[in-house]
């Protein structure tokens, strides 16, 4: 069984084929660099290609300044394309509220950043002939046509509602992917049932652009797991004429996870998998066997070999450290310093803030599913009193395993934010202080600290581990510690995916104050845990 086809929080995807390689991209949100692409010769195993951006409009909520933030905002399903030479990506942020388009001739970049006028949810280009439209909308699916140098609406040009879900009670059609195959238009969208909550897919057909749409669901199918409906996502043919999609499926804390579904076709219309179904066993796309895949999570020992600068572009894409990593913001680079020859990564508290979610500067990577682990050690001998240093499972209802500096020395802590319950609704803005669920004293300002997440079968928790390197140790300890070697502390603490981050749950690398700014904490030795096992 290949699916998922990445154990990864990759939602909203939309993928293009340009020659005999496939290029995705897929919702960030408010993380930076954002709008990652990756790139593919399979269809199943995918790397890292680039970033579109470093930064977007540098707001001060986009940059986490004093109690701003745009969590769960920032950068939705976006809309990647290659016409004539030019490769496009078009999105629209919620928190700015605009639509972004940018362009490059190369997938590396760079790119070129402009704006459309007006903002366009879940929004997707269609390139026809010499004309340009664009597909949007939630409940209500509209087609508009744009001028030719795509800055805003062509006056008089085709504007329509093209299909309308308004009496839906629930997740109405959104997620436009809208393509021109064959001479015929098609909108593939998502809704939920109307019965119950559960994503399905949907298509929609007409003869011309301005023709009638007709269709309805093409795809029903949780794969046997938890009611979590796979929907939403883009279509793309192999260079043998296979069609295949890549949509996504919901996997509670850990996010949102792409899945690689068979498209065969019955005349014009698109069938998605068997029966509406995904089969457990289908026809995969050849692999090109001489490439060598990047993982797309990775343990870091900060430091960097000698590259070439496209090498060092591809793979060190995030403010100069591995392209694994993104910040929970748009970083302030003062404060964020990697020592490549010694490899520490030197993260400096440069703002004062109450917990945890208004930390500037939090260096995340995505979680793994069904389960997996993160450690690292701290070195947080030069941290003031109020400061915290550690590592983070960082969403809203969030937990930390972290060192403190107090006024009688160093503690490891424990602490989270609970979620008032299980459901998707967003959590309310946080201005208090994480619940403390044991501190324990350590001799020195080093320590080694672990989260290990669970997931399979929305589980959905985390345990947080600490562990004291000898006297004789400094922060370059990265020997192998064995199981025994470590200590729980605190709670095991369940996790949520909810709309206030809507994203799923990422390891965080972090220091924060809550007295005085310009403490500083070294981090070394991040090892990626996986189980590969479902």
């Amino acid at each position: 069984m290949v699916n998922p086809i990445l154990k990864l929080d990759y939602p909203d995807p939309d993928v293009i084929r340009v020659g005999e390689i496939y290029y995705m991209v897929t919702t960030t949100m408010h993380f930076m660099p954002g709008g990652e692409i990756l790139r593919s010769y399979d269809l199943v195993n995918w790397e890292h290609a680039a970033f579109v951006y470093d930064r977007l409009d540098s707001t001060p909520a986009q940059r986490l300044e004093q109690d701003q933030n745009i969590y769960g905002k920032g950068m939705w399903a976006a809309s990647l394309r290659f016409h004539d030479g030019m490769f496009y990506v078009c999105f629209a942020a919620n928190d700015t509220g605009k639509t972004y388009l940018y362009t490059a001739e190369s997938i590396a970049g760079p790119w070129k950043k402009r704006c459309i006028e007006g903002f366009y949810h879940d929004c997707s280009l269609l390139f026809d002939e010499e004309k340009v439209y664009i597909a949007y909308g939630n409940k209500e699916i509209y087609i508009t046509q744009l001028n030719e140098d795509l800055s805003a609406p062509l006056p008089g040009g085709l504007h329509r509602l093209a299909v309308c879900d308004t009496g839906h009670p629930g997740l109405g059609y959104e997620g436009a992917h809208f393509y021109k195959i064959n001479q015929k238009y098609y909108l593939f969208l998502i809704h939920s049932l109307r019965d119950r909550w559960m994503r399905t897919e949907a298509c929609f057909m007409a003869d011309s652009i301005d023709g009638e749409f007709v269709g309805g669901d093409v795809l029903i199918d949780d794969r046997g797991y938890c009611n979590q409906g796979v929907a939403q996502g883009g279509i793309v043919d192999t260079p043998a004429g296979d069609w295949y999609a890549v949509l996504f499926q919901d996997h509670g804390a850990v996010g949102r996870i792409p899945v690689l579904v068979p498209v065969t076709w019955d005349a014009a219309l698109p069938v998605f998998g068997k029966d509406r179904r995904i089969p457990a066993q289908f026809k995969l796309p050849c692999k090109k066997a001489d490439e060598q895949m990047q993982p797309l999570v990775q343990c870091d020992d900060f430091k960097k070999p000698a590259l070439s600068e496209a090498q060092e572009r591809e793979q060190y894409g995030c403010y100069g450290l591995k392209s694994i990593w993104q910040f929970n913001h748009e970083p302030d680079l003062r404060f964020v310093k990697a020592d490549t020859e010694q490899g520490i990564l030197w993260l400096t508290a440069g703002k004062r803030c109450q917990n945890l979610l208004q930390a500037a500067n939090i260096l995340t990577q995505r979680m793994y599913f069904p389960r997996c682990a993160g450690s690292v050690t701290v070195d947080a001998r030069a941290l003031k009193v109020g400061d915290y240093a550690g590592i983070c499972a960082l969403q809203g209802c969030y937990g930390m395993i972290a060192i403190t500096r107090r006024s009688d020395g160093f503690y490891v802590v424990m602490r989270s934010r609970a979620a008032d319950n299980a459901s998707l609704q967003a959590m309310p803005e946080d201005n208090a202080d994480g619940v403390e669920w044991e501190a324990v004293p350590v001799q020195q300002g080093i320590v080694h600290l672990k989260i290990e997440a669970e997931f399979m079968k929305m589980q959905d928790e985390a345990r947080f581990f600490y562990a004291q390197p000898s006297a004789a140790a400094d922060c370059q300890d990265t020997v192998h510690r064995d199981k025994d070697s470590w200590q729980q502390l605190g709670i095991t603490h369940n996790l949520y995916f909810k709309m206030d981050h809507f994203s799923g749950c990422r390891f965080g690398l972090f220091v924060y104050a809550t007295k005085e700014t310009g403490g500083r904490a070294g981090f070394s030795g991040f090892q990626y845990h996986i189980a590969h096992n479902a």
